[in-house]
């Protein structure tokens, strides 16, 4: 839209960099704009968050809290997508309708909440259902435009390129659909999944930039992506989102993200990865989350077969909740693990 324009008065707006920043800085004033008044209004329509039963008794004094703060997410990384992306590029379609579709999964799923008055939403099937219908689709419509889209790659070996053809479903669906439900798992506490997806999506903003870049990706011996560039602005955007809305999450929380964020923010970002061919990138960069994923998994097939508990709760951070950690200090470590993930998937560029 914007770009459109600008880019043929002056070129500057063509390099996808000064994008990237400009849809950074767009992105957090939008929330920076926007979030006090957000959630007063929240507030008048007696939108607040419903705390499990079984969970930590420290969280019953967040009941309360105005919670859909994921429209407010949507809206500062949809507006500068919008503003500074080339509307043309058929990628940048798919990650705008992929993200605006799994926030749509977790809006429902907010609003049943709110209607029911309770912490019942969505039922697991209804929820899965639609993620991987949703998947399908997008999954087929790349396929057809992107036959290449199709293939994978491996970290620390670079010779390791296959096609997969229509099997490619399968990863697709296990790094989309995985991605948005662990996303939605971390978010248990103040800051923690937005602090975590703030790096994620910093990393595919990167990665994204090389994997569009001939020269780039030819030193960084990546799959080059005509045209996946565009998606570093999107991702920009998205860590401006992430910011700004930091401000207002943090301990204590102003407002919650809820499942219209959390599903949005996953959901995109496994799209985007598996775009640019980094689906094996993804659990080692998004480490977190896929520590607190697979500790509901565990747990649940532990007390399952075994009759007994791994975990003191589930997901991870409400373990060490458990173990009467403060909750900033399990935020803020959490953090640093995440960063160290992120290091650690970047590191693996130069490692093949």
């Amino acid at each position: 839209m914007l770009y459109s324009l600008l880019h043929e008065s002056h070129r500057l707006f063509g390099y996808i960099t000064v994008r990237s920043f400009l849809a950074l800085f767009s992105s957090t004033l939008i929330i920076f704009i926007l979030g006090n008044w957000f959630i007063e209004q929240v507030k008048k329509l007696s939108i607040g968050q419903y705390i499990r039963e079984e969970g930590p008794e420290e969280h019953k004094k967040k009941a309360g809290t105005p919670t859909m703060g994921g429209l407010l997410i949507m809206i500062a990384t949809l507006v500068p997508s919008l503003l500074w992306l080339d509307l043309k590029n058929t990628y940048v379609k798919i990650i705008i309708l992929s993200s605006l579709y799994f926030g749509i999964i977790g809006f429902l799923d907010d609003f049943k909440k709110i209607r029911s008055g309770s912490n019942k939403g969505l039922k697991a099937k209804e929820k899965f259902f639609l993620q991987i219908l949703g998947g399908i689709f997008i999954f087929f419509y790349l396929f057809v435009t992107h036959p290449s889209f199709t293939t994978i790659s491996f970290p620390f070996f670079k010779e390791w390129v296959f096609s997969l053809g229509s099997f490619y479903l399968i990863i697709f669906l296990l790094a989309v659909v995985g991605s948005s439900n662990a996303v939605n798992l971390t978010d248990g506490l103040d800051g923690l999944a937005i602090g975590v997806t703030l790096f994620c999506v910093l990393a595919f903003s990167v990665l994204s930039y090389g994997a569009g870049n001939k020269i780039v990706s030819s030193y960084l011996q990546i799959p080059y992506i005509p045209g996946s560039g565009e998606l570093a602005i999107f991702f920009a955007s998205m860590v401006g989102a992430c910011l700004g809305f930091l401000w207002f999450n943090c301990y204590p929380a102003q407002i919650f993200m809820g499942d219209t964020g959390s599903l949005m923010l996953g959901g995109s970002i496994g799209v985007g990865a598996s775009i640019i061919k980094q689906e094996f990138l993804l659990p080692i960069i998004g480490g977190i989350f896929v520590l607190e994923a697979l500790s509901v998994v565990l747990q649940v097939f532990s007390y399952q077969v075994f009759g007994k508990r791994i975990f003191l709760m589930s997901p991870l951070h409400h373990h060490f909740e458990k173990k009467n950690m403060v909750e900033t200090k399990i935020v803020v470590r959490f953090w640093i693990l995440s960063i160290l993930f992120v290091l650690l998937g970047l590191t693996t560029l130069k490692l093949r």
